[in-house]
């Protein structure tokens, strides 16, 4: 009973938490409660027994990339910061529908392919499921074979959240041409 409490918890500060990261106006209130999403969800990691994940979780992305995001504010122009936010206000514009398109349709067919996949009968899957289940519980052989094995789906998808993050703090980052 605790532990349904415990991990409702965890998970409803997560949704919120990331539902205030996109819809807020302000940038810097933003990246704070982007920091309580991660949070949050390394908690989740931690109820889930995944010890290692957590520490990557809040090293990594709490450690790292959020420090990266508030360097990328603090070191912005307000010219630049307020043009991010008129941009986000302005309405599905000619020059976004392409982008709109192409993004759904690349959601359709990624979604398609996931439920089209049954991930169990996959050889590489079945060859790993014997690593998978000789391995020890504890040390990082094990964290290695579930992470290239089993996770390698989610492993691959934060991979390119973090590579969008990092393409996101440095297109903050530039300096906008004066006209001077």
């Amino acid at each position: 009973m605790v532990e349904q409490i415990v991990f409702y918890v965890f998970a409803a500060i997560a949704i919120l938490s990331g539902v205030y990261v996109v819809a807020s106006q302000n940038l810097v209130r933003s990246v704070f409660m982007f920091f309580v999403t991660l949070l949050s969800v390394a908690g989740l990691y931690i109820f889930a027994l995944a010890d290692f994940v957590a520490l990557t979780q809040i090293v990594i992305y709490v450690g790292g990339v959020l420090v990266m995001l508030l360097f990328v504010f603090m070191l912005s122009s307000k010219d630049s910061l307020d043009n991010i936010i008129n941009l986000k206000k302005e309405a599905l514009s000619a020059n976004r529908i392409p982008a709109t398109i192409i993004t759904i349709a690349l959601l359709a067919i990624i979604s398609y392919a996931i439920l089209l996949v049954d991930f169990e009968q996959l050889d590489w899957i079945k060859s790993n499921k014997l690593l998978i289940d000789k391995a020890q519980t504890s040390n990082v052989h094990n964290i290695g074979v579930n992470i290239m094995g089993r996770f390698l789906l989610p492993f691959e998808l934060i991979s390119i959240l973090l590579m969008m993050t990092l393409v996101g703090a440095a297109h903050l980052a530039r300096k906008e041409p004066t006209n001077d």
